[in-house]
């Protein structure tokens, strides 16, 4: 039957129109995400870890994850600084290194400051690999192809995280420490790929342009004086705060409605499946479109599917619904924004860019536990999912807004200065 599918001209025409005129160094750069999604089995189970295998309290896995994401939070600025200023490829092997590392470290270190501390930089060094990432596609994909490289990229990303999640419950049962060690492991695997396969693409300013100036135009100031950019960013947070109830709140507020485990766990893994089976026909679908109305359409399901779990009570069915919407949300968000980001950013600011909008997933995961906690234990659940399709509202509100007012939502090229990729032309200066 595969061979029968595989002959079918419209299959190979399919084929080819979804994966086909995307350069090799960008299929290096998606194996290397699918092995290292493949093997990141420490932050799904960090809270149970330490609540069930060292015995520490909730309060205190809670507080290891916040250190977790204020590592993010560092690192989408500094390593977006640093993955325009040394270089794309340098600051994605030494995140790699550094995340390789310390996962490692963090399997054998005992005491809740040592583990805070090196939870501290397992966030720090995990995160810095998100904005070389994001500009290495941006450089090597044409801009008519992004949407759907990134769309590809995140496939990979959902894929190696519903494999692992399920592999590292099993895993577990030998002991957790072998889930940080292979954890570490697939990590150090993608750092030797990226440093073998992957050239440096940040592009050097062309003879005849000052690369002071050109530097001098992308500095990370100017990012955060660039306002629909930075309006682009707030909405951002509005989402990934909604978006965070999904790995917490949601849990609690299943759990207290009579949701088994097994239930619960077939449920979010709805989220994995579906992305995993319509991110690329649905990415297809978006080749085209408006993306304002994309961008609309996403926060709209993404707020109003957490809003359905107000009427879930005890139905899984319901609340599997709930996440079935939101998941589109998801899918179609997530992609467009970044191919929308990488046409913002001048050229020689992709990292900076890339960083400051990294940033917002960072404060979310700080903020956003926390937030539908609170409004959870003193509201109740069906003011927090009712608050979640009011946030889903604004945000697409503002994406109206500002789509009217500077158009920053539509495709428009980004500020370009004339460069040549790092490699090319022996006149280009070095350390541009």
């Amino acid at each position: 039957m595969l061979v029968a599918l595989a002959a079918n001209p419209r299959i190979r025409r399919l084929v080819r129109e979804t994966v086909g005129g995307l350069p090799r160094q960008f299929w290096w750069l998606w194996v290397s995400t699918l092995v290292n999604r493949l093997g990141s089995f420490v932050v799904t189970f960090l809270a149970l870890y330490l609540t069930a295998e060292r015995g520490y309290s909730a309060s205190y896995a809670g507080l290891v994850a916040s250190l977790f994401g204020a590592g993010s939070a560092v690192a989408a600025v500094g390593a977006g600084v640093l993955t325009d200023r040394i270089g794309r490829r340098p600051t994605l092997v030494a995140a790699q290194l550094g995340t390789a590392a310390s996962t490692a470290v963090l399997g054998f270190v005992d005491g809740q400051t040592a583990i805070a501390v090196v939870a501290f930089l397992v966030g720090l060094c995990n995160n810095a690999t998100r904005p070389p990432t994001s500009a290495i596609i941006a450089d090597l994909v044409p801009a008519e192809d992004r949407v759907r490289a990134y769309s590809l990229n995140y496939w990979a990303i959902n894929i190696g995280f519903g494999l692992s999640a399920a592999a590292a419950g099993l895993i577990a049962t030998h002991g957790y420490l072998t889930l940080f060690l292979l954890d570490a492991l697939t990590t150090l695997v993608c750092a030797v790929v990226i440093f073998i396969r992957i050239p440096e693409t940040r592009p050097q300013v062309t003879p005849g342009r000052d690369a002071a100036e050109a530097e001098e135009g992308t500095s990370l100031l100017t990012v955060l004086r660039d306002g629909p950019f930075m309006a682009l960013v707030g909405l951002t947070l509005l989402v990934a705060l909604v978006f965070q109830q999904g790995s917490t709140t949601l849990a609690v507020d299943m759990g207290a409605s009579g949701i088994t485990s097994t239930e619960y766990g077939l449920v979010i893994g709805l989220n994995g499946l579906l992305i995993v089976v319509l991110q690329i026909p649905l990415t297809r679908w978006l080749e085209g479109r408006s993306r304002t109305a994309m961008l609309i359409t996403s926060c709209l399901l993404t707020g109003w599917g957490f809003g359905l779990a107000a009427l879930a009570g005890s139905s899984a069915w319901l609340f599997a619904l709930s996440v079935a919407v939101w998941t589109v949300g998801e899918i179609l968000h997530t992609p467009v924004m970044m191919g929308l980001v990488s046409e913002l950013a001048p050229t020689h600011g992709r990292g900076r860019y890339q960083g400051v909008y990294s940033l917002s997933w960072s404060l979310a995961s700080l903020l956003g536990p926390a937030g539908g906690g609170l409004l959870l234990q003193y509201a109740g659940p069906a003011v927090l999912w009712s608050v979640c399709g009011a946030i889903g509202t604004a945000a697409a509100l503002g994406y109206v807004v500002l789509a009217r007012r500077t158009g920053a939502t539509e495709r428009r090229p980004a500020a370009v200065v004339e460069v040549a990729p790092a490699g090319e032309g022996e006149k280009a200066p070095a350390g541009a």
